[in-house]
């Protein structure tokens, strides 16, 4: 395939990703870029959202950032589920109050098919109930829809960085449940116990720490897909979905 072909073929796709945002009846899917040649390795990015006109707003964001690849965006739990038992986006982005159903199904469902998918949920849901079975469910993070920043490719990257974007009220809330919880008579258990080889452990107690994937990388002097790899059997040994679960089951079970 010619340069002008090439560059003729990925602006369509550019133009096609564009006006595909606009609506969320049908899955859309911004693959013509690699099937043009380009293979560029950004950070695909899915949305679910129904109202039409933030999901445009969302779309248009991701779609004008270099760094960022749009995946798809669709407006239904159906459509949402449809999408990830196809392919794995690296990021979803994710309301919980669908028209058929909740995100709550598409989360859990996203993170037994794709463990290293990060999920974020942008919702109107504040309460206990939503936030902590979210969590359970495998989100990294969670931004109620009133205290969404105007930097929404913040959020993204945050999650990209391997930080886990939470609003201040509902962070607060998660501190005083577990500063009020009991805590649980457990015998202490070794890594070994647990599974996990020496790097995990150390993986794990990087994470803990509250260091990113990128930076754990660079710590133990590997490559960051090294350190995806290893998160992905802890994540698997532990029983967990998210580097939030991950240590706190690791904190319960006397790891760190």
């Amino acid at each position: 395939m010619d340069k002008t072909r090439t560059r003729d073929t990925a602006q369509a796709a550019r133009t096609w990703t564009l006006r595909a945002a606009a609506g969320c009846a049908t899955i859309r899917y911004r693959l013509a870029l690699a099937l043009a040649g380009e293979g560029r390795a950004m950070p695909t990015v899915m949305v679910v959202e129904d109202d039409a006109k933030l999901l445009s707003r969302f779309c248009r964001i991701i779609a004008a950032d270099p760094e960022l690849e749009l995946f798809a965006a669709v407006g239904s739990l159906a459509a949402a589920l449809q999408v990830v038992r196809e392919r794995a986006p690296d990021i979803l982005v994710t309301d919980l109050g669908l028209p058929d159903g909740s995100g709550i199904e598409l989360i859990r469902e996203t993170a037994r098919l794709h463990p290293a998918t990060d999920v974020m949920v942008i919702t109107v849901f504040g309460d206990e109930q939503h936030v902590l079975q979210s969590i359970e469910a495998g989100a990294t993070g969670y931004i109620i829809k009133d205290s969404l920043p105007d930097e929404f490719r913040g959020l993204i990257k945050q999650l990209v960085d391997g930080g886990s974007p939470i609003s201040p009220v509902i962070a607060r809330q998660l501190l005083k449940r577990f500063r009020g919880a009991p805590a649980e008579a457990a015998a202490p258990t070794t890594a070994e116990d647990a599974g996990l080889s020496p790097r995990e452990s150390e993986v794990l107690s990087l994470i803990a720490k509250g260091f990113s994937f990128g930076e754990i990388a660079k710590l133990l002097g590997v490559s960051q897909h090294t350190i995806t790899t290893h998160v992905k059997k802890i994540y698997q040994k532990l029983a967990v979905h998210s580097r939030g679960e991950a240590v706190y089951e690791a904190g319960k079970m006397g790891l760190l």
